[in-house]
């Protein structure tokens, strides 16, 4: 499963990168107006550092603009993917955009359908934001799992991205459903790496180094 991190701070995402864990990175509006800085060329330079794919979400809602800001991604970087959010308009513009061999991510899906009608008109990835299904009383990761039957009874070709990851469960879960991307905050990359009996291990060895003799 690929590691995608889920930030617009330059920061996170070179320390994602020298850890070795850095498959790609996902963007929103929300992520990016905390940074002060314009979004073009904040993705500019995100696309400079990360060697995989870098989400940029459309800001227009209807199909005439959300269809003229996705080439204007694809013009920007080979590596971006644009964002389109699961409406009407926004499977026309995917069905446009896989045509034209622009990369797609449909975002703020929350059901089968949706997922299932992302990849009938050719979506890279489908976004299922399994954190806000929990907090409304679901469980999140129970639509990763169906998913993936269908995506497998069909052999569709798009990426399940799971996204609204909340805690280390919803990765680690993830995984073993056999979801293709999951796209984390920086806050929850850095809790996967950390385990009490791992802390507890090593200051027993650096305890113990000390008594061997020199």
């Amino acid at each position: 499963m690929k590691f995608f991190l889920d930030t617009a701070h330059i920061a996170e995402i070179r320390e994602a990168k020298e850890l070795g864990l850095l498959d790609g990175v996902t963007t929103n509006p929300s992520l990016v107006a905390k940074t002060g800085k314009p979004y073009a060329s904040l993705v500019e330079e995100i696309c400079q550092i990360c060697p995989g794919p870098v989400s940029a979400e459309v800001l227009a809602t209807d199909f005439d603009g959300m269809l003229k800001e996705a080439r204007e991604w694809f013009k920007l970087a080979e590596q971006v993917v644009v964002k389109i959010p699961m409406t009407a308009d926004g499977l026309k513009v995917v069905k446009i955009c896989s045509e034209e061999g622009i990369k797609t991510n449909v975002t703020l899906c929350f059901s089968v359908l949706q997922a299932l009608a992302a990849a009938k008109v050719g979506a890279t990835y489908i976004s299922p934001f399994v954190g806000r299904l929990d907090d409304l009383g679901y469980v999140g990761m129970d639509l990763i799992q169906e998913i993936k039957t269908v995506y497998d009874n069909y052999n569709f070709s798009t990426q399940i991205l799971v996204a609204s990851i909340r805690s280390l469960q919803h990765i680690q879960q993830s995984a073993l459903y056999g979801a293709h991307v999951a796209t984390i905050p920086m806050k929850v990359y850095e809790q996967m790496l950390h385990h009490s009996l791992t802390v507890k291990g090593l200051a027993k060895f650096v305890e113990d180094a000390k008594k061997i003799p020199v």
